[in-house]
């Protein structure tokens, strides 16, 4: 059975007509199929899936982002990749099913492959925990990634979360650290790293895995610091005003390329991902691979030199900051008496000492 959402209901209605006119069997009997109706519902059907999603407002993008048939990492993972091992555990506390990590073959090349992953029905999704990962998946996810690294193995990761998981327990055991160390640690390497947003791109959550030399998107996920609902509550303190809030926050493909925070739009089928899964498939493939060929004449020190020189030019060709990107740009600026400051706090007990051994030599003297 599909899912529909809101903004579908003329398409909905069209194809429960269609299904009934494919049908030999309907209400009123055997009768035949009509297939001159059938073409003509069906060219319908497709100039309206065209005219809805050729408009669709950054609301619209979110649903559709959310749907409960989009495709998810596994899918992907399933299809996209040979021979494929899963690992798990973080060392420390336990295993995360919101995350699936392994090696495999891509192209006949091994890869490390990461993917958030939500579920597919509700019993899935509680037990994946909706795609938030906990501390001990960001924790897995860094073993793995520098046991890739150790062994010059690209890396893939597929980002689908709502945001990383907010819990009491989450939080005893150290989730904001587990992603910070997430990003140091994607920062840091010397492979080549690949994330794919294909469906929700939430925060921290989202960001942890995707510190990478190329950020890809699908043509409806999205990508934010927070949830049109989260941002609208805070902002206008009503939760409904989520159109105005997306608009806001940019959080489309189309908005975050313009702003260079993405590398790249993967093209969806018309209606979305989960219309046409093998089209998707061979879209992400190919993308995969001419972002992977990029990389085959870089060295070690390039590889992490184009990472690092790609996320610190975010924001500065829209205006926000003038200058050019270079390492001098980015240290922080102060003036002469800031500096002398800094100098007098850290060496203060050299200071004191120097203090009183000249106190006492001229006390020594003035009494001779």
């Amino acid at each position: 059975m599909k899912n529909y959402l809101n903004f579908e209901a003329e398409i909905k209605n069209l194809e429960i007509e269609l299904e009934k006119l494919k049908d030999p069997y309907n209400q009123e009997g055997l009768s035949e199929v009509d297939t001159n109706k059938i073409s003509t519902l069906q060219k319908e059907i497709d100039i309206k899936l065209k005219e809805v999603y050729s408009n669709l407002d950054p609301w619209q993008t979110t649903l559709v982002a959310r749907h409960e048939d989009r495709p998810k990492a596994k899918f992907f993972i399933s299809n996209l990749f040979d021979d494929f091992i899963s690992l798990s555990g973080d060392r420390f506390y336990g295993e995360d099913k919101s995350v699936i990590c392994g090696f495999a073959k891509f192209e006949n090349k091994s890869v490390l492959v990461i993917g958030q992953e939500k579920g597919e029905d509700l019993e899935q999704r509680i037990e994946r925990n909706f795609g938030m990962m906990r501390p001990e998946g960001y924790r897995k996810t860094i073993r793995l990634m520098k046991l890739a690294d150790k062994f010059n193995i690209p890396i893939i990761s597929f980002i689908d979360t709502p945001g990383a998981y907010p819990g009491v327990g989450a939080e005893e055991r150290g989730q904001a650290e587990a992603i910070a160390k997430s990003i140091e640690c994607c920062m840091q390497l010397r492979v080549p790293t690949i994330s794919v947003v294909i469906g929700e791109g939430g925060s921290g959550g989202a960001i942890a895995l995707a510190s990478s030399n190329k950020v890809l998107m699908l043509q409806n996920a999205i990508y934010s610091v927070i949830s049109p609902e989260g941002c609208a509550t805070i902002l206008w303190r009503d939760p409904k005003k989520t159109l105005e809030a997306a608009q806001a926050m940019k959080l489309s493909a189309k908005d975050l390329l313009n702003l260079k925070v993405i590398d790249e739009i993967i093209p969806e089928p018309v209606g979305g991902a989960h219309r046409d899964k093998n089209l998707i498939l061979n879209n992400i493939r190919n993308s995969i691979i001419n972002n992977l060929n990029d990389f085959n004449s870089m060295g070690k020190d390039e590889v992490l030199n184009h990472r690092k020189n790609k996320f610190l030019s975010i924001g500065r060709s829209k205006g926000f900051i003038s200058q050019s990107v270079t390492d001098d740009s980015l240290k922080m600026q102060q003036n002469p008496l800031d500096i002398l400051k800094l100098k007098i706090v850290k060496n203060k007990n050299q200071l004191i000492i120097t203090a009183i051994i000249l106190t006492l030599v001229v006390s020594f003297f003035y009494l001779l």
